[in-house]
């Protein structure tokens, strides 16, 4: 099975490189000259880097050209926490990720797997399923739908096989610092307080490594058309907080209610997962005390490594 991956060197992507090695996949994994490699670091070995920008159209389609990937998993975008949401990047990003569908489709690939966004949805609905509407309130959601729209009618005519995965929250090893969970953890780790909301935020959190195993089965899969990516099981942002400061005998220096809601901030968002589950043979492998456990373990492991970062506030 050759599967041309993108976006490996990111959070999501590194982990879905791992899987498809362990799957025995030909992976050939599209990597700026220019990015930094530390998630890929100890497999890079056994993937067929393409060195190339996705917004090289000439050389990446002399690449794909050789490759002739029977799946693409298409994970690259702009997600800079802080800055992604209202992004221009966002709209140079959905350019390349429909001349890089356009150009699979002309080579006889079957198989486009992308990366979406629960925030598609109408958030204000609480749980979400694939047949909620739409309503992005983002630069980057609307990005995100806009291209899933041109992907479905491209399907149609060209016969590309378009599945869009919808992520909720993720979690695990290898994630910016400046998000929830690894900021809470880093921050207890240094012994410093950490700073969050008063943490009344409902969300659907799934570690990583199962997120991967969910991608990879959807990719194998004959499913067509948006699929949520969750646990399908809501939890309080304050208690998430909570089991990281109980794991690490620390929860005094959790500060709740230090830092504001933002203002455009949904209060519930929960995943609808029963068309993953219902239609493919995934099943989660960690529960939310286990996967952070296993998170904290991995920050435990590698926290010398990263010097303090400016933290966003959940």
């Amino acid at each position: 099975m050759k599967v041309f991956l993108t976006g490996t060197t990111g959070f999501i992507g590194s982990h879905v490189a791992r899987r498809l090695i362990a799957d025995g996949c030909e992976v050939y994994a599209l990597v700026h000259p220019s990015s930094n490699t530390w998630r890929v670091n100890d497999i890079v070995d056994s993937l067929n880097v393409v060195s190339c920008d996705l917004f090289s159209t000439e050389e990446l389609n002399k690449s794909l050209e050789q490759i002739r990937p029977d799946i693409c998993i298409h994970l690259a975008w702009y997600a800079e926490p802080g800055k992604y949401l209202n992004s221009l990047e966002n709209l140079r990003f959905m350019s390349a990720s429909m001349q890089l569908a356009t150009r699979l489709a002309n080579l006889g690939c079957k198989r486009f797997v992308g990366a979406g966004t629960c925030f598609e949805y109408d958030t204000d609905l609480g749980y979400l399923s694939e047949t909620s509407p739409t309503s992005p309130r983002s630069l980057y959601a609307a990005s995100k739908l806009g291209l899933y729209l041109v992907l479905e009618q491209l399907s149609k005519m060209m016969g590309l096989g378009v599945a869009w995965l919808r992520f909720f929250y993720l979690y695990g090893p290898y994630e910016d610092e400046r998000r929830l969970v690894p900021s809470v953890i880093c921050s207890l780790l240094r012994n410093q307080e950490a700073k969050v909301t008063k943490g009344e935020q409902i969300r659907d959190f799934l570690h990583v490594e199962d997120v991967a195993a969910a991608i990879w089965t959807v990719a194998q899969s004959n499913l067509l058309g948006p699929v949520n990516i969750g646990s399908g099981k809501p939890v309080a942002v304050r208690d998430v907080a909570t089991k990281i400061g109980e794991i690490l005998n620390r929860l005094g220096l959790i500060k709740f209610g230090a830092l504001p809601y933002s203002t455009s901030e949904p209060m519930f968002v929960c995943a609808n997962n029963s068309r993953l589950v219902g239609n493919t043979t995934w099943v989660p492998r960690y529960d939310l005390e286990e996967g952070l456990r296993l998170t904290v373990d991995w920050w435990q492991a590698h926290i010398r490594s990263f010097r303090p970062r400016a933290k966003g506030g959940c």
